[in-house]
């Protein structure tokens, strides 16, 4: 009999896929759920796996690894997708498929399976990364293959006695991990309803958030975080301090109609209290710490790394190439970065490195300035040649089609 390993993570799409790939396939199916940081979701996991049918369920904790090995190099890029999604559910999606052949491989699975749709991003991902991985191996995806609703999901599970946590009156689909949070379906497909306020699950809203502000000093070695006001914490408590601490001040929801990969556009909600405080912060210091052209190159670079998470592009030689080059960007990126938090707002109001490219005695307008004003005529004069001998051709030339023109009414 066929083995199929199918990351399971306990929702509607994959409680139905354990009973359908083992019935489709005449296969047993082996569950296999990443700890990702998702809380509270992963109680019972792998009872309700075995439950709906799964032969062995798998629980792995991976949180450590997406952190330093997935969400930090994506941090340190300033990978943003579309200038706003910090890719918390793309980032997880390679090291889901990585775990995935790893236990196929233990399991002496010929296929692996996922919950993805036929029309999202994750598909992709996890198809992708696989075959980087693993390139004989065979990927299967239900939801691309048996042609239901999610009525019919519901149905299917209630004729064949499959529980499932979900309802028809509550159909949103979320996906949570350490850097995270999203919120799809129900009336958020509409992208001009407002996102109403039961979908939130990090974040309060900004009309429920304290009175008074609060602020964060945030310290970055190499460009890792390592304390918060002075404490020390490992990266993924660090993370989790920082997503309670915006999240009850109102930080982190993104709200945009993003391009997906596959060519449509898509409303999507997000959650990233953490991401947004610590990509802020992070920016912010190492613009103080490089020059601008350093700058200007990393920014375009952080675009087509993101870029790359989004459309399951992980493990590829440009990734590996920009992630050498921001490494070493990094070496410089060491100091403190103060945020204010309040009501939905963060923003920095404070940075400092002992490698700041920032000199006071240079940029004050007061006593004690010491940038040689004399020398500006120069350098404005150096600066501005090719505009004025630009603007001299220009001249000439009109001054010269204005005498052609009188000659020939002259000739009339």
């Amino acid at each position: 009999m066929d083995r199929i390993v199918l990351a399971y993570s306990g929702g509607l799409d994959t409680s139905v896929a354990v009973h359908w790939l083992a019935d489709h396939y005449n296969a047993e199916v082996v569950a296999v759920t990443m700890d990702l940081g998702q809380g509270k979701e992963l109680d019972d996991i792998r009872e309700r796996a075995l439950a709906v049918g799964a032969v062995r369920a798998h629980v792995v904790d991976v949180r450590e690894e997406f952190a330093r090995e997935y969400v930090l190099p994506a941090l340190q890029a300033g990978a943003l997708y579309e200038g706003k999604y910090p890719l918390a559910t793309a980032l997880g999606r390679p090291l889901i498929a990585k775990k995935l052949v790893e236990v196929a491989a233990i399991e002496k699975a010929s296929m692996i399976a996922h919950g993805c749709t036929g029309k999202g991003n994750d598909q992709v991902r996890i198809d992708v990364s696989a075959r980087a991985l693993s390139p004989t191996i065979r990927v299967v995806a239900p939801a691309r293959e048996w042609g239901m609703t999610r009525p019919d999901e519901f149905e299917y599970a209630r004729v064949h006695d499959i529980p499932v946590p979900m309802s028809i009156e509550s159909p949103y689909s979320t996906d949570t991990n350490l850097w995270g949070r999203s919120i799809e379906c129900g009336v958020l497909e509409d992208p001009w309803s407002e996102p109403p306020d039961d979908i939130y699950g990090l974040t309060k809203s900004p009309t429920e958030c304290p009175d008074m502000p609060a602020y964060l000093e945030i310290e970055f070695e190499a460009g890792i975080p390592t304390k918060i006001n002075g404490v020390a914490m490992p990266l993924t408590e660090l993370i989790n301090s920082l997503a309670t601490i915006a999240g009850s001040h109102g930080v982190g929801r993104i709200d945009m109609v993003e391009n997906r990969l596959v060519g449509i556009k898509s409303r999507e909600i997000y959650e990233a209290p953490a991401a947004t405080v610590l990509h802020i912060a992070h920016s912010e210091l190492e613009a103080l710490v490089i020059p601008k052209d350093l700058e200007r190159l990393k920014h375009d670079l952080g675009r087509t790394y993101a870029d790359l998470v989004y459309n399951g592009l992980w493990f590829t030689q440009t990734r590996e190439a920009i992630d050498a080059f921001v490494a070493k960007v990094q070496e410089l990126v060491n100091g403190t970065t103060r945020i204010k938090l309040y009501r939905g707002d963060c923003h920095v109001v404070g940075r400092k490195s002992s490698n700041a490219l920032y000199e006071t005695a240079l940029a004050t307008y007061d006593e004690g300035d010491q940038f040689d004003h004399a020398a500006a005529e120069g350098f404005i004069k150096i600066w501005g040649l090719p505009v004025e001998i630009s603007a001299q051709k220009s001249l000439r030339h009109s001054e010269a089609n204005v005498g052609t023109t009188e000659k020939s009414l002259d000739k009339d």
